[in-house]
């Protein structure tokens, strides 16, 4: 891959939640502005993670990630960042586990490598898209059950979460926003969920 290729480039704004093994799903389509919710949809992902061997990206907050399974496989640098999480992707080329160089361009303002694999998770996900009277894309939801293990301890961690994560349908009013994410958050409340205390799957392979 060349180090001069350019990214797609996205901003993911969502929200994470846990939930038991057998809890039941919440009724999405009772949120704000959503009329209907579409038939469900699998995928099954296989994450693999790379930091350096002293995890300077996992304190900056930014991660890299090579995915296979469901419609955005590829290498991903995620970032944190108030207004919601900054993704850049490029494709894979071929089956090599090295991080690409325009992968490692992208990152160069928080560590330089080598990076080494730190996490595997493998995710059997259901996704909803929730639409608008319109048809448009408010949300998607998916009910995500993870499996992850750690490359430095071998510890091997499960759990099931939800993700709700707006669409280009969603307005972009902050105060629509924070209505749409608290009817979500008594949602899911209601459901026997909660707000995930982990940032992100990543973190919660790890430990964190």
């Amino acid at each position: 891959m060349s180090a001069s290729q350019e990214p797609t480039r996205s901003v993911e704004i969502e929200r994470t939640y846990d939930a038991d093994a057998d809890t039941p799903l919440p009724d999405w389509s009772s949120l704000p502005d959503v009329a209907s919710v579409d038939p469900a949809q699998q995928r099954d992902l296989d994450a693999r993670y790379f930091d350096t061997p002293g995890l300077d990206l996992a304190r900056a907050k930014v991660a890299i990630r090579r995915r296979t399974g469901g419609h955005d496989a590829g290498w991903h640098v995620k970032s944190s960042a108030p207004e919601g999480r900054h993704e850049w992707g490029w494709p894979i080329v071929d089956d090599e586990l090295t991080v690409p160089d325009a992968v490692a361009a992208a990152v160069a303002n928080w560590a330089a490598g080598p990076f080494v694999q730190i996490a595997r998770i493998r995710n059997s996900r259901t996704a909803y898209l929730l639409r608008d009277a319109d048809g448009g894309i408010v949300a998607e939801v998916v009910d995500d059950r993870v499996r992850a293990s750690e490359a430095a301890t071998g510890a091997e961690r499960a759990w099931r979460e939800w993700e709700v994560e707006l669409g280009q349908a969603a307005p972009a009013d902050p105060v629509w926003r924070e209505t749409f994410f608290a009817a979500a958050d008594a949602l899911v409340t209601a459901a026997g969920g909660s707000v995930s205390a982990s940032d992100s799957k990543l973190g919660r392979a790890l430990g964190r």
